[in-house]
């Protein structure tokens, strides 16, 4: 239950806000789907950096978690899902650059939202 309410709050975030592929606006939120993890993402604007804040969980039963991480100038914050076999692992990169943060890695939902 968990799960399919972080999903459909995921995709409604990623239909609702302005921010173009690749790059967040503060508090609009951006879809994470890597593999069967789901989520979302949002930044905001503190006095110490970009406090990004990134809450995913995994399959139907799977419980959801939160990664919060300040971001000064140049810094990243990775979320990386293993794959079975020799697979590679599935990423998102979210990296501050100037005021903003780009995200770089799996295609964001909305784009699966037009097919």
């Amino acid at each position: 239950m968990k799960a399919k309410f972080i999903t459909a709050a995921a995709i409604i975030v990623a239909a609702a806000t302005g921010a173009t592929a690749g790059e967040l606006k503060p508090t609009a939120g951006h879809a994470i789907h890597l593999g069967n993890v789901l989520g979302a993402a949002y930044y905001t604007v503190e006095d110490d950096g970009l406090r990004l804040v990134a809450t995913v969980a995994g399959g139907e039963a799977g419980d959801s978690v939160r990664f919060v991480s300040t971001l000064s100038e140049g810094q990243t914050m990775v979320i990386e899902v293993p794959r079975t076999g020799k697979q590679n692992a599935e990423a998102m990169t979210f990296r501050r650059i100037g005021d903003h943060v780009v995200v770089e890695g799996s295609p964001d939902l909305r784009a699966a939202m037009i097919d």
